[in-house]
């Protein structure tokens, strides 16, 4: 089986090309994925930057953040924040009355993106805003 990723933005294709793997196994089918279209000659210095471009305009993605600190050259960590939300989708679960997997975007970002080769990427939920605007925990 195979998934082709089909798109016009050279810049988004290159990145989705990086970051996903030529195949992918599930249980015991193999599914085969192809970029489609045209593919920038880019190099994308920082993990923020692939997954700015790779998600740009995707509603299940918030943000992503590198935050340096000061004297630790040798540190370099990219938090890739996704929506909070629960994913559901059927998957034929056993363990679920209907059949579906329930999970979080940062799972399923994790699963896929584990062979990219992207050292110090950290898949994370966006925190719950609350009626007054606040994180929770904080007070108003």
């Amino acid at each position: 089986m195979t998934v082709v990723l089909a798109g016009n933005n050279g810049e988004k294709n290159a990145a989705l090309q990086r970051l996903l793997p030529t195949e992918k196994t599930f249980g015991n089918i193999t599914l085969k994925v192809a970029v489609d279209g045209p593919i920038a000659n880019i190099a994308f210095p920082t993990p923020k930057e692939l997954f700015d471009c790779a998600f740009k305009g995707n509603p299940a993605y918030a943000y992503s953040v590198s935050p340096t600190a000061e004297g630790y050259w040798f540190f370099s960590v990219t938090y890739v924040v996704f929506k909070n939300c629960v994913v559901q989708f059927f998957n034929d679960n056993l363990n679920d009355c209907h059949g579906l997997i329930s999970t979080l975007y940062q799972d399923i970002a994790a699963e896929i993106f584990e062979d990219a080769g992207l050292n110090g990427v950290y898949y994370n939920t966006d925190i719950e805003v609350s009626k007054l605007g606040k994180p929770l925990g904080e007070w108003p």
